[in-house]
């Protein structure tokens, strides 16, 4: 298995992926149909990062950093095949995206959850990530936890 950057062959498993894992524990909000239908429009021209774990050269997970402000980014749409999980390929996919973070000197790397996922924000936890306040700008609906890694 190896962790890739962006490439339009992986495109539809960015949609697919977040699709399924929104559907299984929540629901897609107008917003989540829009950034994945759109991904170089809303990720990775305005300067942001989609990772990809592949196994075979099959997207098998996915994670985002979306460009918030200068230096100020969002750790979002992390999914990983319902056949994978389980495997800690969420995990190699944080820290990829937390060694990436400090590597690129961002100011600042937060992420949106819910506090239902209990496994999720444990592992954001142990990984470091501190809980905030959430703000009233909060783009999800379903989130209710904010979450900021200390660079």
């Amino acid at each position: 298995m190896e962790i890739q950057a962006f490439s339009h062959t992986f495109a539809q498993a960015f949609y697919n992926l977040n699709l399924q894992w929104l559907e299984t524990y929540f629901y897609v909000e107008a917003y989540d149909r829009e950034v994945l239908s759109k991904p170089m429009q809303h990720i990775i021209h305005p300067g942001g990062e989609i990772f990809f774990i592949t196994q075979n050269n099959t997207a098998i997970g996915t994670v985002a950093l979306i460009k918030r402000s200068d230096g100020v980014f969002e750790l979002t749409k992390m999914a990983i095949e319902p056949s994978k999980q389980g495997k800690k390929l969420g995990q190699q996919l944080l820290q990829y995206c937390i060694d990436f973070a400090k590597e690129n000197n961002f100011k600042q790397l937060y992420l949106y959850s819910n506090t239902k996922l209990e496994n999720a924000i444990h592992i954001y936890k142990k990984y470091g990530f501190k809980q905030v306040a959430i703000p009233k700008d909060n783009p999800y609906k379903r989130s209710n936890i904010k979450m900021i890694y200390p660079l």
